[in-house]
């Protein structure tokens, strides 16, 4: 498998065709953040397409600006919105108050990486037709256990399916990612996980073909 610059822009120009559909399907505000995820990926992908460029064009200075652009989103943003994403699409409950914790052990997980990336920088570098990127970690196993919970096993809380299955698919994508590609585990995940977000626009879909069926099949017909 070999990830380009050309990679990372189909995969955006994907994602964004398949986060404009998911926007429009989202009905209320609490299904916004679920239903932002492929768009922001499609962002996330965008940013690693220049990234690529830059290497190629000898653009140090837009690639040390696009690092952190890039690193933002892999590493402060994801262990935050997902969990909070999910929370918001539950019902009030015990299931929601149990993500809370999920929300708040990826709000951890990101200031801990934040405040590292601010402190001993990141740097983006080809690495074997990859983007591996270096920054310092400590308390390395600690953080990656909160990263993975909030960002993977808050969706398997969930009730609901559509958001299961993503999550499932996100914990098997970690899984290839760190044991073919570990050297360049933080780019292949995020890219692997970005093409499976298109599971969010099934959860969409589905809600509306049940509403449409109710719709039509009222109770006591």
């Amino acid at each position: 498998m070999c990830f380009s610059a050309t990679a990372s822009f189909t995969a955006s120009v994907f994602l964004a065709g398949v986060g404009s559909v998911t926007w429009t399907q989202a009905r209320t505000p609490g299904e916004r953040p679920f239903a932002a995820i492929p768009l922001l990926f499609a962002l996330q992908q965008a940013i690693e397409g220049v990234i690529w460029l830059t290497f190629r064009y000898q653009a140090p200075a837009l690639n040390v600006g696009l690092t952190y652009a890039y690193v933002f989103f892999s590493h402060v943003l994801w262990p935050v919105f997902v969990p909070v994403a999910v929370l918001l699409l539950e019902p009030p409950g015990r299931r929601r108050r149990t993500l809370v914790v999920f929300v708040l052990a990826g709000s951890v997980a990101s200031a801990w990486l934040l405040y590292q990336v601010l402190v001993y920088g990141v740097v983006s570098q080809p690495l074997g037709q990859h983007i591996a990127y270096l920054a310092p970690h400590f308390f390395a196993v600690v953080t990656m256990l909160l990263y993975v919970v909030s960002t993977t096993v808050s969706l398997l809380l969930s009730t609901q399916r559509m958001a299961r299955v993503f999550g499932g698919l996100a914990l098997l994508s970690l899984a290839v990612a760190y044991g073919v590609y570990s050297t360049w585990f933080i780019s292949v995940w995020c890219y692997l996980a970005a093409m499976l977000s298109g599971v969010v626009l099934l959860h969409f879909k589905g809600q509306a073909l049940l509403q449409r069926w109710g719709q039509h099949h009222p109770l006591g017909s």
